[in-house]
C-alpha cells in the first residue's frame, strides 16, 4: 500500500486529468499535453502492476496493467509486463499478442526483441525466435546483449544445433564473463561432446560466481565420474542430497549413484 500511495502522489495530477502549477510570481505554467498525461498514467499503473506481480498478487497486477493500457495502448513497457502476467497464468495467446505488440512499438529495442524471442522459444517456435535474438543483439544500446546470446544458445539446444548453441554461449561469455547461465550451458555442451576436461573447467567458473542448482550439481557429478574422480563425484552427490533433497536430480542420484 505504501508504494501505491507514493506513486499515486507523484502522479496525482496525471490521474486527475492534469494540474496547473504556478511559479513564485503566480504566473501559470503550461499544462502537460494530453498524450504526455496518458503516458505518465500508463507508466504509473505499469509500475504498480510490477509491484503487485513481485509480491505474487497477479490478479491486482493484471488489473493495473489493463488500466495502464486503457490510458495509453502504445506504452510498450505495459505490454511487456502484462505479457509476463498472461504467461504466468498460462494465457499464452494473450501473452504472445502483447510480447509482439511491444516489439511493434519498439522494433529495434534489444529488450523487447529478446523478450519475444525467449517466449517463442518457450512455446516451441524456436526457428522464429532466433530472428528476434539477432535483432536484440543488433541494438547498440541494449545493455545486456549477453542475455540474448544465452537465450539464442538455449533455443538452438532445443533445435539440436549443438555447434550453433556453443557459439552463442561463447559470445555471451565473451561479453560478460560472469554470465552464470552461459557458463553452465557451456559446461553442459562440453559434457555432451565428451569433452569432460573443459566441461569441468566451465562448471568451476560457474561455481566461482557463488551459484548452485540441482542441475549444476548433478552435471558436476556426471562430469567428475567420467573424469575418473570418484571422490569429487561423491562430493557433488552429497551436496545435492544436502542442499536439494527434494529435487528430481537428488532422487535420481540417490537411486542410481555409483560411487
Amino acid at each position: 500500500m505504501r508504494l501505491e500511495r507514493i506513486l499515486l502522489g507523484a502522479g496525482l495530477c496525471v490521474l486527475l486529468g492534469g494540474c496547473v502549477t504556478t511559479n513564485s510570481n503566480h504566473e501559470k505554467l503550461p499544462t502537460t499535453s494530453k498524450a504526455q498525461e496518458a503516458e505518465d498514467a500508463a507508466r504509473i499503473h505499469t509500475e504498480l502492476g510490477q509491484h503487485y506481480m513481485q509480491i505474487g498478487d497477479l490478479q491486482s497486477a493484471l488489473a493495473k496493467l489493463k488500466l495502464a493500457l486503457q490510458f495509453d495502448d502504445d506504452y510498450a513497457p505495459a505490454h511487456t509486463v502484462i505479457a509476463v502476467i498472461y504467461e504466468r497464468i498460462n494465457d499464452l495467446p494473450d501473452a504472445e499478442k502483447n510480447y509482439r505488440r511491444a516489439v511493434e512499438l519498439e522494433p529495434k529495442k534489444g529488450m523487447s526483441n529478446n523478450n519475444l524471442g525467449a517466449f517463442l522459444c518457450r512455446i516451441g517456435k524456436s526457428t522464429e525466435a532466433l530472428t528476434y535474438f539477432q535483432r536484440a543483439v543488433a541494438d547498440p544500446f541494449y545493455a545486456t546483449p549477453d542475455v540474448a546470446w544465452t537465450n539464442d544458445g538455449v533455443c538452438r539446444m532445443h533445435m539440436n544445433d549443438r555447434a550453433g548453441a556453443e557459439a552463442s554461449f561463447r559470445h555471451a561469455v565473451d561479453l560478460n564473463p560472469k554470465n552464470g547461465e552461459a557458463l553452465y550451458q557451456l559446461a553442459n555442451v562440453m559434457y555432451l561432446n565428451n569433452d569432460f576436461f573443459h566441461a569441468s573447467a566451465f562448471l568451476q567458473r560457474y561455481e566461482a560466481l557463488g551459484k548452485t542448482s540441482p542441475a549444476e550439481l548433478k552435471l558436476g557429478y556426471e562430469i567428475e565420474l567420467r573424469l575418473g574422480d570418484t571422490d569429487a563425484a561423491r562430493n557433488y552427490n552429497k551436496r545435492l542430497q544436502s542442499q536439494f533433497p527434494d529435487s528430481e536430480q537428488a532422487r535420481t542420484l540417490n537411486t542410481n549413484a555409483k560411487p
